[in-house]
């Protein structure tokens, strides 16, 4: 396993989700401040479909902000009007939120359409032209085509659309081919896209948590990884240990070839993006 002397990607930034239970929160707290260690640029907190999550997304990004970190907030539009997200952003405002995903979301089951915007583009449009440049907003990218996308074309058109619309930087969807990502943003600078397009990181932990999550997705899995995984059944150190040494050659790859950053999906947990980080000699030396 290598490690990455360029300074390249030095940049990290978590994602969290929003606890369901007291219990959760407690323990998010613990896992966060581990995670603080790595002085993350940013923590961002997702958002259910159609808003179901707001709540604890906003309570989630109040906590982060009050304990010193800079917190993105997941922003979805589906069956939004332009009066409630105006509100929205005032809310954000008032919390001292500077930092947006600005994504279309799904519709939850039996969530009817509707609402006044149709794309993530849509959004970051209305929210440009409501309050300039008062947030740094973040669009979701897919290196592996959006699995609604009508074609990779489609899709790539779609993603320069919302740049264009005017975010300042991007996030992807998980991958565990590198190749895809370099395609991607090569082919994303030949449109005209030119803000930073972070790769997003998946720790493997656990094989049946890992195919259910990238079958939902869209997210593509090696059959060289798929394979080891099931061959190591129930082995959870087994699987602990190829998932790390896999992450951490991925991170290592996408490091060496320019990535400006590295935004890992914690679910919640700290043990495996630390692990990750030390790696790659990215946990700062304790002051």
């Amino acid at each position: 396993m290598t490690t990455a002397t360029a300074q390249a990607g030095n940049a990290i930034s978590i994602e969290f989700f929003p606890p369901k239970t007291a219990e959760g929160a407690d323990k998010l707290r613990g896992v966060r401040q581990a995670l603080y260690a790595l002085r993350p640029e940013f923590c961002s907190v997702t958002f259910g479909a159609g808003g179901s999550t707001q709540a604890g997304t906003l309570a989630t990004v109040q906590e982060i902000l009050n304990e010193g970190v800079d917190a993105a907030s997941h922003f979805s539009c589906i069956g939004a009007t332009r009066d409630s997200v105006r509100q929205q952003l005032a809310q954000f405002k008032a919390m001292g939120v500077r930092r947006l995903v600005a994504l279309r979301g799904d519709l939850p089951s039996g969530y009817g359409a509707g609402g006044e915007f149709q794309y993530a583009s849509d959004l970051v449009t209305f929210i440009r032209a409501e309050t300039g440049h008062d947030f740094h907003l973040e669009v979701a990218a897919y290196p592996e085509v959006h699995p609604q996308a009508k074609s990779p074309e489609a899709d790539l058109q779609a993603f320069a659309t919302k740049v264009k619309a005017g975010a300042d930087s991007a996030i992807t969807q998980y991958f565990y081919n590198s190749d895809a990502y370099f395609r991607f943003v090569d082919d994303a600078h030949k449109l005209g896209v030119d803000v930073p397009i972070v790769p997003g990181i998946m720790p493997i932990t656990s094989s049946s948590q890992l195919l259910r999550f990238s079958d939902a997705c869209g997210a593509e899995i090696p059959r060289w990884i798929r394979l080891r995984l099931q061959a190591y059944g129930d082995d959870v150190a087994s699987i602990k240990a190829f998932g790390l040494e896999v992450v951490t050659d991925l991170c290592d790859q996408l490091r060496c070839a320019g990535a400006p950053g590295l935004h890992f999906y914690s679910m919640n947990q700290s043990v495996a993006t630390l692990a990750i980080c030390q790696q790659l000699n990215l946990l700062p030396a304790a002051e």
